[in-house]
């Protein structure tokens, strides 16, 4: 039998009185998982949930576009799987050691034990299980509300907006103004000079050109770049917003098939009590 206190700081297990975690206690068994060990993986059978005593645990999944989320840091008196194994259902996420973790097993019987001796312990698991899917549907909202031009300045460096500064300005009618002025002063003034620097056919112009022509090219190109990514950044976020989309519309279609089954159901059981009754 694990050590009762255990269940006090344990979120859904957080209403329990002392009597209803005594019966847990003395059902569960205690695990331990070396750094790097895999708790349970996507896709394994939901039969088991565990409560970390000393340690740590990631829980993440991977979405449809094959990137791994962070879900959860399960650490001293939290608790991971708990959601399968009251569904029955196999695992959504994998939960990883993340270093030398004790932990307390559960299954599906042990929960069953404590429900059949103490029942209303049954409605403070759900109380919890509530906070828990409305911190899973926050998260899942704010994984498609993501702005592109944010993330794109958070990695920003100076040059990256230097190049975007110069390819901003290069490509304006002021710099075709100002090259355009400079160029026709610099050619007068050396042709109307007795003595000029830089006479025809203006040499010295040439190579200042292609010294220019030289460096706003590639400024330009690692300006275009970062447009690139910024447009691939819109474009998986406009994947993640029709997605979620089509998630939302094949779930309301669901309820929606699940409330015509519940009313055909009662208006079958409605004509059996009025053919009874004739």
């Amino acid at each position: 039998m694990v050590d009762p206190n255990v269940f006090n700081e344990v979120p859904i297990f957080a209403l329990l009185d002392a009597d209803e975690r005594v019966v847990l206690a003395e059902q569960v068994s205690a695990r331990f998982f070396q750094k790097g060990d895999v708790v349970f993986k996507a896709g394994d059978p939901g039969g088991y949930a565990y409560i970390v005593e000393r340690g740590r645990i990631h829980v993440s999944l991977t979405d449809l576009a094959n990137e791994e989320i962070l879900v959860d840091v399960v650490d001293d008196g939290d608790m991971c799987g708990m959601s399968s194994l009251l569904a029955n259902s196999n695992h959504q996420t994998t939960a990883i050691a993340i270093e030398d973790t004790s932990a307390i097993e559960i299954d599906r019987n042990d929960i069953s034990t404590l429900l059949m001796k103490r029942p209303m312990a049954g409605l403070d698991m759900m109380s919890m299980l509530e906070k828990h899917l409305r911190a899973t549907h926050e998260l899942i909202r704010t994984r498609v509300t993501r702005n592109p031009n944010e993330e794109i300045e958070d990695v920003e460096t100076l040059g990256d907006h230097l190049a975007d500064v110069v390819a901003k300005f290069g490509g304006s009618w002021g710099f075709v103004i100002i090259f355009m002025v400079t160029l026709l002063a610099y050619v007068l003034i050396n042709s109307l000079l007795a003595r000029p620097w830089d006479p025809y056919p203006f040499i010295l112009l040439n190579l200042f050109l292609s010294m220019l022509a030289a460096i706003q090219a590639p400024v330009i190109m690692m300006s275009q770049n970062r447009q690139d990514a910024k447009d691939r950044v819109r474009s998986e976020l406009d994947f993640r917003v029709n997605l979620k989309a089509e998630l939302e519309v094949n779930e309301l279609l669901q309820r929606v098939m699940h409330l015509e089954q519940q009313m055909d159901a009662r208006e079958r059981k409605q004509k059996m009590l009025e053919s009874r009754n004739i």
